[in-house]
């Protein structure tokens, strides 16, 4: 248990729900949680199967229509031909992470994994016996790209699962052609099992994204994190999958049997509405995340000592605060976070909570999601921020001047 590391995020949220239930004003920055509600079609079919008693145990692989509109939706966005034997269905795309790990990984092996990444990968391979090996990110003109020399570094002799998260939590980076055919060249190269994590694969505000699923020979070998929670705004709902050829799923499926029996029934029909019934609501999900992001971009950019880059997947934001932690004279982190969100109510993650900070890494940077608040409560938080750290420098430069 000592190996086994937490969400941080959430304890991010543990600070900002103290400091709000002592009356102050919290703007959430912090959790990549949706407040909008889920389309209306998916809530009524949950209901509709409820009321016609599909309330029952299903089948630990889930329910064949579910997998089955699975294998068609994922596949034809992806170009490869998937059965439902390639899917298992499961309470969100978190457990596809340990399930493939307790599948295809030994104590001792070598897991390749983004950092500052999803934390729980790290997590999972430390509680699993396994060898973490982080790789970077690196900050370019148009936003973060996977840093390749790095990646290179992380590849040791018993090197055997390398995780992508092609739209990245939480730089907010996309995955380009390019880098998804570097990485599928490595898995192929070095025999590497692939965990495709793409929970923000249709978060995206133009072009498509790219699978390393749909690169050559390596459908094989990629098993496809999957989920319902950000598409169609169902993080409470937990329902996912994971997609892969079937002589790693059938070992999904067997896991499935272990830990949880089977993934919630009525909920598996509302996701097959989601999937086949009308997409309006999910449409409309995503225009509001395009208005917030590009509120968020602005007031961020409008302060003096803080940059971010406009992402065009995802809805999160890597923001540069290397100015204005370094003219208040910060040390810490966390100190940093927690007099923001007492002084001005603004609730954010830093690096520290996105896997363990790598050697070389010089700027501070905090993370900003903007899935949890109204675009009018974000201009208003992000004004009071504003306010706050131009006032503390100002301050500073009176005190020393």
């Amino acid at each position: 248990m000592d190996r086994l590391g937490t969400e941080t995020a959430f304890a991010v949220s543990a600070d900002a729900a103290a400091w709000a239930a002592q009356g102050h004003r919290v703007y959430p920055f912090h959790l990549g949680d949706i407040n909008l509600r889920t389309p209306v079609n998916v809530i009524e079919a949950a209901e509709r199967a409820m009321r016609d008693g599909k309330t029952g145990y299903t089948p630990a692989p889930g329910i064949p229509e579910l997998r089955e509109a699975l294998a068609q939706e994922i596949g034809a966005a992806r170009g490869v031909s998937y059965g439902a034997e390639h899917v298992s269905v499961q309470p969100g795309a978190k457990p596809v992470i340990g399930k493939l790990l307790m599948s295809v990984m030994n104590p001792g092996d070598e897991v390749v994994y983004p950092s500052p990444g999803y934390p729980i990968y790290e997590s999972q391979v430390d509680y699993l016996g396994g060898r973490g090996r982080p790789y970077a990110y690196v900050e370019e003109a148009d936003g973060f790209r996977i840093d390749r020399d790095s990646v290179e570094a992380a590849l040791g002799d018993t090197a055997r699962v390398l995780i992508v998260n092609g739209q990245h939590n939480p730089t907010g980076a996309d995955a380009t052609a390019e880098e998804i055919a570097w990485l599928a060249r490595i898995a192929r190269e070095r025999d590497l099992w692939v965990l495709a994590d793409e929970p923000y694969f249709d978060i995206r505000y133009g072009g498509g994204s790219r699978s390393l699923a749909s690169e050559p020979e390596l459908a094989e070998r990629t098993v496809i994190g999957y989920t319902f929670s950000k598409k169609y705004a169902m993080t409470g709902w937990r329902l996912g999958a994971a997609i892969g050829p079937p002589r790693v799923i059938d070992l999904i499926n067997k896991l499935n049997t272990n830990h949880e029996s089977c993934t919630c029934g009525f909920i598996q029909h509302a996701g097959v509405e989601a999937l086949r019934g009308d997409q309006s609501g999910a449409r409309e999900i995503l225009a509001t995340l395009r208005e917030r992001r590009d509120v968020v971009v602005d007031g961020l950019n409008a302060i003096d000592g803080v940059s971010v880059h406009r992402a065009t997947a995802t809805f999160y934001l890597f923001v540069d605060v290397t100015g204005v932690y370094r003219r208040l004279g910060y040390d810490d982190p966390h100190a940093f976070r927690t007099d923001a969100l007492r002084e001005t109510g603004v609730s954010f993650c830093s690096r520290t909570h996105f896997g363990r900070p790598l050697p070389g890494e010089r700027r501070t940077y905090v993370r900003f999601a903007y899935s949890g608040i109204d675009a009018a409560d974000a201009e208003e938080g992000l004004a009071a921020l504003k306010a706050y750290w131009e006032r503390q420098v100002t301050g500073l430069r009176r005190t020393t001047g």
